[in-house]
Order: structure tokens, then sequence, then C-alpha cells
């Protein structure tokens, strides 16, 4: 990897962790998180099957979208709730989650 690419990476995280911030504004606690998750997920479906460029990739993908979703707080989150809430945090994200990433890869193009 060369500084460019290094830079792309930058650029993209802090584009995404600011969108982060943004959202746990507007939408504060498990909510804002689940959004993200589940938006994070979408946009790297669809992202995955529409973009061959590896700094775009490095941008986007690398960069953008995995300062914007969060395992870790999604996690500390989930471990501070009680026994139900904690289940139903997790199959939120989860489920969510994958049917949002489905609908971005079928979005992009590629057929399931």
């Amino acid at each position: 990897m060369d500084r460019s690419e290094l830079a792309l990476v930058a650029v993209g995280g802090f584009l995404g962790a600011t969108l982060r911030y943004l959202v746990a504004v507007a939408v504060p606690g498990t909510g804002g998180t689940l959004v993200v998750n589940v938006l994070g997920s979408f946009a790297l479906g669809t992202f995955v099957t529409t973009v061959s460029s590896r700094r775009v990739q490095l941008l986007f993908g690398t960069g953008l979208l995995s300062s914007f979703t969060t395992y870790s707080t999604f996690a500390v989150q989930t471990a501070g709730l009680t026994m139900t809430g904690g289940l139903l945090n997790v199959g939120a994200n989860y489920a969510l989650g994958f049917a949002a990433a489905a609908l971005g890869l079928v979005v992009g193009g590629k057929k399931l």
C-alpha cells in the first residue's frame, strides 16, 4: 500500500466516523447503532457488486463504511442491556443487517 492509498483510507475513515457521530446525535443509543449497521450493510452490499476500482474500494469500503458501521459499540451496548433486550438487539442487528446486505447485492445487480 502506498501513501496515496493510505490517505484514501484515512479520508474515508474520517468521513465515515463523522457521519456515524451525526447519526448518533440524531438517533442516540441502540437505535442509532442499528441504523448505521443496517445502512452500512446495504451500502456495502450495493458497493461490492458495482465498484471494481481499488482506490474507490479503499476510500469507500475500507475507509468510510468501516468507520460508519460499528461492531464494538453494538457489542458494548448489547452487553449493557437486559437479557431480553440484548437478544432483541442482536436479533435485530443481524436479521436487518443481513436483509439489508442482500437487498444491496440485488440493487447492485447480483442475482441471489
